[in-house]
């Protein structure tokens, strides 16, 4: 029996098919992460104030990165297409206030930025340019607007402790969605409340439930520190 050979452009459109394929499957859905700056600070690295100045006391965003429902997530995926500020220079001044960036050295920025849309945003560029993709993020944080929430449940950055499970309850009552909680260590190594994990359709538009969850642990009963 004569084995079947195959000849190198059936062999490329193969590999053609496979490209296509890939990217039409870029990704399917986002995490949309927002961290308390008051958890970020209060930790034994510690954190530095943006060149613009301390942000206000509110939920900031971390990013927003596409995801697949296996698991797994695209990453880095156009170094043609890199951060560039002067194609979101009017989003600038809000993305200070909700998109500030804590880490030292003092920075404008821009480069937390430039990593969050060459890393993530790049994976999302068949539906969300780089402004289209900030933009999303801004709305989500309005939309979201995660301390207002907890605040009118008697949650509050006051340093006390809050059971865990009653904050994703209190969110999920108002949002229609269960969040995860993602909790870090302050300097006395006692959990607090870092970041919240929210998931979001592929248009970056709507807050969707969890094709499932990322690991995290937290305490039955974390701080909420204040900032």
């Amino acid at each position: 029996m004569k084995s079947k050979t195959f000849s190198f452009p059936f062999i490329s459109l193969l590999l053609l098919l496979f490209v296509v394929l890939s990217a039409a499957r870029s990704y399917d859905f986002f995490y949309f992460v927002q961290q308390w700056p008051g958890s970020y600070c209060d930790t034994r690295r510690g954190c530095c104030y943006p060149t613009t100045g301390k942000p206000e006391a509110n939920f900031t965003i971390h990013g927003l990165w596409p995801n697949y429902d296996n698991g797994k997530y695209p990453h880095d995926c156009d170094s043609e297409n890199l951060y560039d500020a002067t194609k979101i220079e009017d989003l600038l001044p809000e993305m200070q206030t909700k998109w500030p960036t804590l880490a030292c050295p003092s920075a404008d920025g821009n480069k937390f930025w430039a990593h969050e849309w060459n890393k993530h945003g790049t994976c999302s560029e068949s539906i969300l340019d780089q402004y289209s993709y900030f933009r999303a993020g801004l709305d989500l944080q309005n939309k979201a607007n995660i301390l207002s929430i907890l605040e009118d449940a008697g949650i509050r950055p006051d340093g006390a402790l809050y059971n865990t499970e009653h904050i994703t309850e209190v969110i999920k009552e108002v949002l229609g969605v269960l969040p995860s909680i993602e909790c870090n260590r302050d300097e006395s190594r006692n959990p607090q409340l870092f970041q919240i994990y929210l998931c979001v359709d592929k248009l970056g538009k709507d807050f969707i439930d969890c094709p499932f969850y990322p690991k995290r642990k937290c305490s039955p009963e974390i701080e909420f520190p204040a900032f």
